[in-house]
């Protein structure tokens, strides 16, 4: 004969010990005991104790809600922002792009047509990278050491830029000297750089940027790097192209005179970052 289901219900304190009766006979009283309140949904464990006999499988799916009626909905984690503060290493803005200057805002045909020679140059450049990779630098080509932050900002900005001599007097010199005005991204020399290095080399640039004048020097690096960017962008690379778009921003609405070739050359790097690396929220509106 069938044990019959109805509970046992023991009033304590507007509370109610449910028990199955079927359960008395294989479960001792005093092993579990689960106070339940009365809307039947918070509930707490009184008391408990080895139970060395068997539960049948019904009391176990019981009391299993039981134990889940228990946990909060919601657990919040205990955060001391003390500790936090010491150890933040990057300062992200959520600001978008500042708008163009009136009368130099691209047009949409102006950046498609841009970002279509922009993925021309990208495959062009993976097709031939083990080319240009297997070609020999010349003697004068020493490229710094990944952590050398310094070393490359003089390496791509040359040391004039970099010190910020006036170009003026260099004049009686002939020929180029590329130690003073930097090197080109020439293929030779990115296709030796993997990642990690235009990872950390366009952060160099762009921190040097945050403080310094934009210059042609700086432009042709940030075009050659962002070419060399693989995608799906690391989360490291997709915020400092932004940051790279927010100051290109700042500085075209700084500009004085509205140089129209560098407003240009600002104009290519937030379309590049915008519409080809899908940070549409920092596009220009088209003029």
């Amino acid at each position: 004969m069938q044990a019959s289901r109805t509970p046992v219900q023991l009033c304590i304190k507007r509370e109610y010990l449910i028990v199955l009766k079927s359960d008395l006979q294989e479960l001792p009283a005093e092993s579990v005991v689960f106070c339940i309140s009365e809307d039947f949904g918070r509930c707490r464990i009184l008391e408990t104790s080895a139970c060395k006999c068997p539960l049948q499988y019904s009391s176990l799916v019981f009391f299993c809600r039981i134990e889940a009626a228990r946990c909060p909905d919601v657990v919040v984690a205990q955060i001391d922002p003390k500790k936090l503060r010491k150890k933040q290493t990057v300062n992200i803005a959520i600001s978008g792009c500042q708008p163009a200057p009136e009368g130099y805002s691209p047009t949409l045909k102006w950046q498609q047509q841009q970002v279509a020679n922009f993925s021309s140059v990208r495959q062009s450049l993976n097709k031939h990278r083990n080319h240009w990779r297997s070609q020999d630098l010349d003697s004068n080509v020493n490229m710094p050491k990944l952590e050398d932050e310094e070393g490359w900002k003089k390496f791509c900005l040359g040391e004039r830029v970099y010190s910020e001599i006036d170009a003026e007097s260099d004049h009686e010199n002939l020929g180029i000297d590329y130690i003073k005005v930097g090197f080109p991204p020439l293929l030779s020399i990115v296709s030796r750089m993997n990642q990690a290095t235009v990872t950390s080399v366009l952060e160099y640039l762009i921190s040097w940027f945050g403080e310094k004048k934009f210059t042609p020097e700086l432009g042709r690096w940030f075009y050659a790097l962002l070419a060399c960017l693989e995608k799906p962008l690391l989360p490291e690379a997709h915020s400092l192209i932004r940051q790279l778009a927010r100051r290109c921003s700042e500085v075209r609405v700084l500009e004085e005179n509205k140089n129209e070739e560098q407003v240009s050359a600002l104009n290519l790097l937030i379309c590049l970052v915008s519409r080809y690396f899908d940070q549409r929220d920092l596009a220009d509106e088209p003029s």
